[in-house]
């Protein structure tokens, strides 16, 4: 895919009303990779138009059965393509093809078959009392905005999608300028498959513009957002003041916490996977690392050497452990923030520079694994979320210590705990002010259960029933005798 992509408004791929357009380029070879609408309001008002006239047309005769046999193929569609859309997503984010394969895509393919099944099995409340009888119905919204981030683009535009459109909801998307190819394809699937035009609209362009005027529109009567906690406070607040259902997913200072009984090899190779997956731009990513006092030394010098070992290079690499960040910007904020933890006393253990790769590949945002130490666990460094290959490593003495140290951020979304003392570990989980807790594994996912987080992470939680009832509206029936 390159070129020029288009907005998908009722159904018809077009560019923005204003001709204006955005470069999308790419981290790996700062080339061009293709050129978005530069949407404003007016085409978010087009295509909020678009989905009110699907939702009061055909789309509203549509059964909850059928709405889970679309997403059924749509599914099977994205499979039977997956290495194609696989190298689209490896290509316009800079990660490893193989991450995109074995995780991004086939993600996307067991969201749509997860919803289509929630949505056959959903079933609402019934309360008898002595002379009546309540029953709940639930309803879908109406017309729904979704707004996704860069790190995992159809990954969340499809745990977002799904859910929107088991409810029988339309929807206005909004993916990150930075990453739209991947949205484009899901927009093509959507239509080919047979979803009426204008259930899915999709409008490319700026956050503050095309973004804004999704969360601003009267006839968008719900915002799913996931990305930064500065826009999420954003959008949380325009959305509150117009009395939308909001849902933010937001950032992250997640800690992994090492104690001196784990299982070493295990903890070593998952606090590696927890700190760099996808360059360490996850908002799940383990980029504190806290190991306690008695194994500190041997357990970080085993994970610098396994953190020095890690390949950076060509995406299309099967080899390739870590691609290039997203941005030259963003490793230029990445990068920052290296320079200020040695400012602030730290010691690069590894990393922090740019690898030579020879040509095209020089010209990429490509940073190397990054292992700072010697910092304190209240300094800007391991407090602020830096969304980058980069782990800052502290010791603690006791598990008060450790809660301390973890709970001592703004953000509150995750954790991981290597222990194999199973009391520890549900004191831990229990004690640790975050929305999940991963015991002796890391992003080990069941989409039934509740993701989200407290604190500066977010409002909300999405997956299973939590993303089902978010995208309806519940309407009581009463019944007397």
């Amino acid at each position: 895919m390159s070129g020029t992509l288009h907005n998908c408004i009722a159904g018809n791929f077009q560019p923005a009303r204003s001709g204006a357009t955005v470069d999308n380029r790419s981290s790996v070879t700062g080339g061009i990779l293709c050129t978005i609408p530069r949407s404003d309001e007016t085409d978010v008002a087009d295509a909020a138009d678009a989905a009110r006239a699907a939702r009061e047309g055909e789309w509203s005769t549509w059964s909850a059965p059928q709405r889970a046999d679309l997403l059924e193929t749509v599914a099977s569609v994205i499979e039977s393509r997956l290495e194609e859309i696989a190298a689209i997503e490896s290509r316009d984010t800079g990660k490893p093809f193989r991450l995109a394969a074995t995780v991004d895509v086939p993600r996307a393919i067991a969201n749509f078959r997860f919803f289509a099944s929630a949505a056959r099995q959903h079933h609402d409340g019934f309360h008898e009392m002595a002379d009546a009888i309540n029953y709940t119905l639930r309803r879908p919204i109406g017309t729904v905005g979704l707004i996704t981030p860069w790190n995992l683009p159809l990954y969340l535009l499809s745990w977002k999608t799904a859910p929107a459109l088991a409810m029988g909801n339309t929807i206005v998307a909004k993916p990150s300028e930075i990453t739209p190819m991947s949205a484009t394809v899901l927009a093509e699937i959507l239509h080919e498959v047979g979803l009426p035009p204008g259930v899915f609209n999709l409008v490319h362009g700026l956050g503050h513009e095309a973004g804004q005027a999704i969360v601003e529109h009267p006839d968008i009567g719900a915002v799913s957002f996931t990305g930064g906690t500065s826009t999420g406070a954003i959008v949380g607040r325009t959305a509150s003041e117009r009395f939308k259902k909001v849902s933010l997913e937001l950032g992250g200072k997640n800690a992994t916490v090492v104690f001196d009984d784990c299982d070493m090899d295990k903890a070593v190779s998952g606090a590696i996977r927890a700190g760099f997956a996808n360059q360490g731009q996850v908002c799940l990513c383990g980029s504190r690392l806290l190991v306690q006092e008695g194994i500190y030394d041997e357990f970080v010098a085993a994970f610098v050497e396994k953190a020095a070992a890690m390949k950076v290079g060509d995406p299309a690499d099967p080899e390739t452990s870590l691609g290039a960040l997203i941005s030259h910007s963003h490793r230029e904020k990445v990068e920052s923030f290296v320079t200020l933890a040695q400012e602030e006393g730290g010691t690069v253990e590894t990393g922090g520079v740019r690898p030579e790769l020879g040509e095209p590949l020089n010209a990429g945002a490509f940073l190397r694994p990054t292992v700072i130490s010697g910092l304190s666990p209240s300094c800007r460094t391991a407090t602020e979320e830096i969304f980058g290959p980069v782990v800052t490593v502290h010791s603690f003495k006791d598990e008060a210590e450790a809660v301390q140290i973890t709970n001592g951020v703004q953000y509150g979304l995750a954790a991981s705990v290597w222990t194999q003392n199973l009391g520890r570990a549900h004191r831990m989980a229990a004690a640790l002010d975050v929305g999940m807790v991963w015991i002796n594994t890391w992003l080990l996912r069941d989409l039934r259960v509740p993701f989200g987080g407290v604190k500066a992470s977010g409002v909300g939680r999405e997956g299973g029933h939590y993303s089902l009832e978010f995208f309806s509206e519940p309407k009581n029936v009463c019944i007397k005798f």
